[in-house]
């Protein structure tokens, strides 16, 4: 298992995750917003606005996990059974603390 490119698209990851927060934290304007909600809902939009952030922000919380984990040697174990997580699960859920079987 290759750590160093794994920690490299995590770390990669994360700072378009921390741009795409500070993005939506710099809509100060309430009229602006209200604009922006107006044209979001003639669109069918819903409530994608308040979606993104939060969606946003708990990917980030998991990469911040996974690095973590990644410093102390636990990475690409399973924290519920212990078992090596196979390359391929990590290729599409390079976050995950879990392995395919405890995942689902």
């Amino acid at each position: 298992m290759n750590f160093s490119a794994r920690k490299q698209s995590l770390e990669v990851r994360r700072l378009e995750l921390a741009g795409l927060l500070s993005q939506a934290a710099c809509i100060p304007d309430p009229a602006q917003m209200a604009s922006v909600r107006q044209q979001v809902a003639a669109r069918g939009g819903g409530g994608a606005i308040a979606v993104l952030p939060k969606a946003s922000l708990d990917e980030l919380r998991r990469i911040d996990a996974a690095l973590a984990r990644l410093r102390e040697g636990s990475y690409g174990y399973c924290q519920i059974c212990g078992d090596d997580m196979s390359d391929d699960w990590l290729d599409q859920r390079p976050a995950s603390p879990f392995c395919r079987t405890c995942a689902l």
